[in-house]
């Protein structure tokens, strides 16, 4: 996987020698109330996207891309709705045509799926075919008060994760973004500090002690 796909967020895209390899499957981790949604947003200025939604309506999540001040594409969006999500977003997934992206938002709701097999089968599936098609495949997974008991077997199919974290920093919100795995070369060492306002930037203020 020595092709590089571009995130549509420079800053991480220098950092990562331009950008994530084809093939991959990454795993973005916030807390439900961050605003990692704009990582999302701008990965859809980059290429065809999918977007699968697990929660809210493909209505609410078009009128959000559609509003948002920062660059984007024009994504297909489906709701996955139903009894059976694994099976509906399965299908979407083995029709994802070449060098695309794929975003699952958020993935908790088919981690809960019962029985555990049925999620590694999901994964497995979806896994060769990212790879395949030399696409790229963004997990939204809520780091929140519930934590689905299957979020391990993410993390291991996972080639890319992403650790963005949230937190209240005198008058302002602090946000920090750090990439523990990454399968497909060198990853920075330090957090990278980030502004999420109109869209994803660098933070170059200086930390205070």
């Amino acid at each position: 996987m020595s092709d590089r796909l571009q995130t549509g967020i420079d800053v991480l895209d220098r950092k990562l020698d331009g950008g994530l390899p084809a093939g991959s499957i990454v795993v973005l981790s916030a807390s439900p109330a961050s605003q990692a949604e704009l990582f999302l947003y701008e990965l859809t200025a980059t290429r065809g996207t999918l977007w699968l939604s697990l929660n809210r309506s493909a209505e609410a999540v078009t009128d959000s891309i559609r509003t948002t001040p920062t660059t984007t594409g024009e994504p297909t969006v489906r709701h996955i709705s139903g009894e059976a999500p694994l099976d509906n977003a399965g299908k979407l997934v083995s029709a994802l045509p070449e060098t695309s992206n794929l975003i699952v938002d958020p993935l908790d709701v088919l981690e809960s799926q019962e029985p555990p097999s049925r999620f590694r089968s999901f994964m497995n599936n979806l896994q060769n075919h990212i790879f395949n098609t030399n696409s790229l495949a963004i997990l939204h997974c809520l780091d929140g008060h519930s934590v689905p008991p299957l979020r391990d077997t993410t993390e291991h199919f996972a080639d890319v994760i992403f650790h963005l974290k949230t937190d209240p920093h005198g008058s302002e919100v602090e946000n920090r973004l750090s990439i523990p795995k990454f399968r497909g070369g060198r990853a920075p060492i330090d957090t990278i500090k980030l502004e999420l306002t109109e869209d994803v930037s660098i933070d170059t203020s200086r930390d205070i002690a």
